[in-house]
Order: structure tokens, then sequence, then C-alpha cells
């Protein structure tokens, strides 16, 4: 049914990472997202009204949230997918993430409101009569949500979308939500006390927790969280694959939006290298990433005294020097600057906690063990890759 779908209705299946395939695609997910959840609604508020149930009112209600989730969605793909302009040069995929807060806003409205009237059915609770075509139609819905489930992971994997993977976690919850209301029509008549209203409390939780979850899932990008690890690893490989490159630092990578990403990164090469032949290798290889990962990304050169033994002998001395201090750290841009000043950047990881001075003068007293006094000026980098 799926790859039925896409070929009906997504003209553009060649270019998924494209704002118009994914356009498309999102389009695609909201509206089948809507359909679904609409009736998935109507069918379980008719149901919960006839046998009285709140917790099967309250999994319908979920289901109409999912359904403006799924307007949300469409909205949110077709206006990412807008070309870049004067006042939005990189496009307007962030879009996409704040749609992802919309839907979040609903998702928590609607735990709320479950909650609320959980409590109230267990203040005071009425029974729930057991009817066979009720039971039916809940299987139905658990039917219809977990092919929903797949649907919206399906697409997620074509475009790389993480709101359609939210989405598609979101509809393997609902599955245990709809299982605790039949949980509460079968159990009722067999219990001392009525079941309903507690399913119906543990179905309004659960409904926040995954509003907890999604709000995780969209604020993410928009504040700024740190990039894939695999995509930095990537990244790495492909410019430590040229031998002319001696080490790369400051890696730093700009979201956009999902397909709309910018990278930077300093590479060191060999200071005798001419600098035609260097800036060629750096072209080279900013291309082979944006041709590759879909990245524009730019270079800085940094030029390495390689072919200065003294140089090479400190630079030696000060990397043991700062290994022993942290395994994880490391030196950059080492340079003898006037005077014999030793200048060097050190990439500290994020769970080292001791502050910048304490971490010098740890390293100075590491560079003194080894029998001679050196003045250091080092530049303190904190990386979150």
């Amino acid at each position: 049914m799926t790859e039925l779908l896409i070929r009906l209705f997504v003209k553009d299946r060649t270019d998924a990472s494209s704002p118009v395939g994914r356009g498309q695609y999102g389009t695609l997910s909201g509206w089948v997202g809507v359909f679904c959840n609409l009736f998935l609604f109507l069918l379980k508020y008719l149901m919960g009204h006839v046998v009285g149930s709140i917790a099967i009112i309250g999994d319908g209600f979920n289901n109409l949230s999912d359904a403006g989730s799924g307007i949300v969605t469409y909205i949110g793909f077709r206006a990412a997918a807008q070309p870049a302009d004067e006042d939005h040069p990189f496009g307007h995929g962030r879009i996409e993430y704040l749609s992802g807060l919309v839907i979040t806003f609903f998702v928590f409205l609607v735990g709320f409101d479950v909650v609320k009237t959980a409590v109230g059915k267990i203040l005071h609770p009425e029974d729930v009569p057991f009817h066979g075509w009720v039971l039916a139609a809940l299987l139905l819905s658990v039917a219809v949500k977990l092919w929903l489930s797949g649907f919206y992971r399906k697409l997620a994997q074509i475009i790389d979308s993480s709101a359609l993977k939210a989405a598609a976690q979101d509809s393997r919850n609902d599955v245990f939500c709809t299982a605790a209301a039949i949980m509460g029509m079968v159990l009722s008549p067999a219990l001392p006390f009525s079941a309903d209203g507690w399913l119906g409390l543990a179905v309004g939780l659960f409904i926040l927790y995954g509003g907890f979850l999604l709000a995780k899932e969209t604020v993410g990008p928009l504040l700024g969280q740190k990039p894939d690890p695999d995509l930095v690893e990537q990244i790495g490989e492909i410019l430590k694959s040229d031998d002319g490159i001696i080490g790369v630092h400051d890696l730093i990578l700009h979201d956009y939006g999902p397909g709309r990403r910018m990278g930077s990164a300093h590479v060191e090469i060999s200071r005798t290298e001419d600098p035609m032949q260097a800036h060629e290798r750096i072209d080279r290889l900013e291309k082979q990433i944006q041709s590759r990962m879909q990245i524009p990304f730019v270079l800085h050169y940094d030029p390495v005294a390689d072919d200065c033994g003294e140089t090479l002998r400190l630079r030696q001395l000060v990397e043991e020097a700062v290994r022993s201090v942290g395994e994880e750290m490391s030196i950059h841009d080492f340079r003898i600057g006037e005077k014999g000043v030793l200048q060097f950047d050190v990439a500290v990881p994020p769970r080292e906690t001791r502050e910048n001075g304490l971490l010098k003068s740890r390293i100075d007293e590491a560079i003194e063990q080894s029998g001679k006094a050196y003045r250091t000026a080092i530049t303190f980098d904190r990386t979150y890759l």
C-alpha cells in the first residue's frame, strides 16, 4: 500500500533530498495521517459514548490531535520547500522544526484534558459494558495504527525526516493507548472496581510523555544541538583520506533545516607545500564533501612547520604533556612565537569540567617535567563534537 501511494502521489521520487521532493513526501504523509486519524477519532468517539468509556474517548481525542498534527506537517513541509529569498538566504527549512513545536502543543493539550477527565472518572466511577462489536472496532484501530507507523517510518527513511520518525513513534504509542482502552472494557466486568478511569489516566500520562519526547526532538535543532556523530565521522574520513592533510580541527556544522546544512573546518598542511597546490587540494576536498554529502563546505588552511626539527620536537613534548593532563585532549596550531613562547590551541572534550586556568597550570607543570621551563600561550577550544 505504501509503495502504491508513493507512485500515485509523489512525482519527484528520484531526488528525495531536494526541497521539492521532500515537500511531496511531506504532503503525502500529512494527508494520509489526517484521513486515517479522523476516521479513528470518529470511530472511537462514537464507541466511547456508546459504552461510556473515558479511556476510549480519550484515545479518540488522541487520534484527533494526530489529525491536527498531520495538517501541521503538511503546512510545514510546504512552507519549508519554499526557495531561498532575499530575507532568508538559507531557505525556509527550519519551518519544519517549528511545525513540530505546534504538534507538541496539540499533544500536551489533549494529554492534560484526558488526565483531567480520567481523574473525574476515578472519583465518580461508572461501569463500562462489554460489546463485541466495539472490541472489533478497537482492534481495527490497532491495525490501522500499526500500518500508519510503518508508513511514516518508510517515508522517514526515504527523506531522512526527524518529524516523520517522531510520527512513526507516536503511532506506535497509540497502539498501547488503544490496548489500554480494550483492557478497560474487557476487565471491568471481572473486577470489583471500575478500571476505566485508571486506564484513562494511564493513557493521558502516556500522551503527555509522548509530548515530552516530541518536544525534545523538535526543540533540539532550533537550540543548536550537536551534529550527528556519524555525519562528523564521515566528513573526517573524507578530509583525512588526503595524504596532504596533517590534521583537522574546529569543525562546525550549521543546521538550517533538513537537507540544508553548511559546514567549515580548519585543516593543517605543510608550510613547504606550494600555496597554489594547497589551494587546489582544499578546493577539491570542499567539492568532494558537497557532492557526496550535499553540504556546502569551507576549509581554512593552517600551515604546519613540519620541516623544522626543533619545532617537531617541542610539539611532541607538548602533545605528551597535554595527554598526561587529559587523555582525550589534543593540540593544533602549534608554533614557536617571539622569545620562544610556545603557542598552541588545546581541543577540550565536553566531558572535561576543569576550568581553563587550571588546565593551563597542569599543562605547564607537565611541560616543566621535561627539565626545562617554557612560556606558553594556550587557547582552549571547548569542542562539542
